[in-house]
């Protein structure tokens, strides 16, 4: 028995060519313009979900890379402020070597107590520094100043620990305690710099012979031993953030190796695809032609 062919029967098997041409083209289209050749989970479904657990990681090291980088920043402010204090320490230091050579008056003694004074203020203006509106040397009371402006010395932060994440379950202390640099000032006894500075200025201005002799002795070793303080303060800063640097290089590192897996993973291959393309377009417009001469009024007929 045979079976006839008809005119509608051809036109349906070429509108399905017709229709399979063109999604084939519209199929590497979309990855043109996405860059992807997973499109969705059915297109591979192990590779889509590679890909999410890829991008997750790729998200969790951009967090802590960030946490890194805030904390290398904010080291690097406390250090310029360490460095600022350390300067005026030598100032200090050079007031001092000069008021106990034992030929100054009591009025060049008073404009030298008079620098002091200043200089301790701007200890206390460097101790307040602050990094994206928070004070770096408050321990975790960072909307609080550390010293107040003025005669009062006393600390007003505390010895919490202002800590950055580094990678799961890491994370490192980047606050520097500068509470047992500078004290609680000359009310306190504590022998810390403030105390030390606001000694000097007092006895710069007694007039009382022990007193002024303590400047080129006892005054001169207390300063000395706060600017030994300072400085092994300076080193710590500096080995935070030498630490953070190393950790923010380790996560950069592994970033761009995980973006290499995850591009490997769902981008497409554009060169590939761009010519897949041109022949998919050049197969759909002969498909096409084919059709509207084989079937010519059939087909319009049917697509109507």
């Amino acid at each position: 028995m045979s079976t006839r062919i008809t005119s509608t029967m051809i036109a349906g098997t070429t509108l399905t060519d017709i229709n399979a041409a063109l999604s084939g083209m519209q199929r590497s289209e979309s990855e043109l313009a996405s860059g992807k050749s997973i499109l969705q989970p059915s297109d591979n479904p192990y590779g889509a979900s590679r890909a999410i657990e890829l991008q997750s990681t790729i998200d969790g090291m951009s967090s802590y890379a960030a946490g890194a980088q805030d904390g290398i920043s904010w080291t690097q402010t406390a250090s310029s402020a360490l460095n600022n204090i350390n300067e005026v320490g030598q100032r200090v230091r050079e007031l001092l070597v000069e008021a106990s050579n034992g030929v100054n008056n009591p009025i060049d003694r008073t404009a030298i107590a008079e620098e002091v004074d200043q200089l301790a203020a701007t200890v206390k203006q460097d101790a307040n520094t602050q990094y994206a509106g928070q004070y770096v040397f408050s321990g975790t009371l960072t909307a609080t100043a550390p010293y107040k402006a003025g005669a009062e010395d006393e600390y007003q932060g505390n010895a919490g620990q202002i800590t950055r994440a580094i990678g799961p379950g890491a994370s490192v202390a980047i606050n520097t305690n500068i509470s047992t640099l500078l004290g609680n000032g000359q009310a306190s006894g504590d022998g810390k710099l403030l105390d030390v500075l606001r000694t000097i200025s007092q006895h710069l201005r007694s007039g009382v012979p022990a007193e002024e002799a303590a400047l080129g002795s006892t005054d001169l070793k207390n300063l000395d031993g706060n600017l030994q303080s300072l400085t092994t303060m300076q080193a710590g800063a500096g080995a935070i953030t030498a630490q953070m640097q190393v950790a923010l290089n380790r996560i950069e590192d592994l970033q761009i190796t995980a973006a290499k897996t995850l591009s490997s993973t769902q981008d497409a291959d554009l060169a590939k695809v761009s010519i897949a393309y041109s022949s998919e377009q050049a197969a759909y417009n002969a498909a096409l032609r084919a059709g509207a001469s084989i079937v010519q009024t059939s087909l319009l007929d049917f697509l109507h």
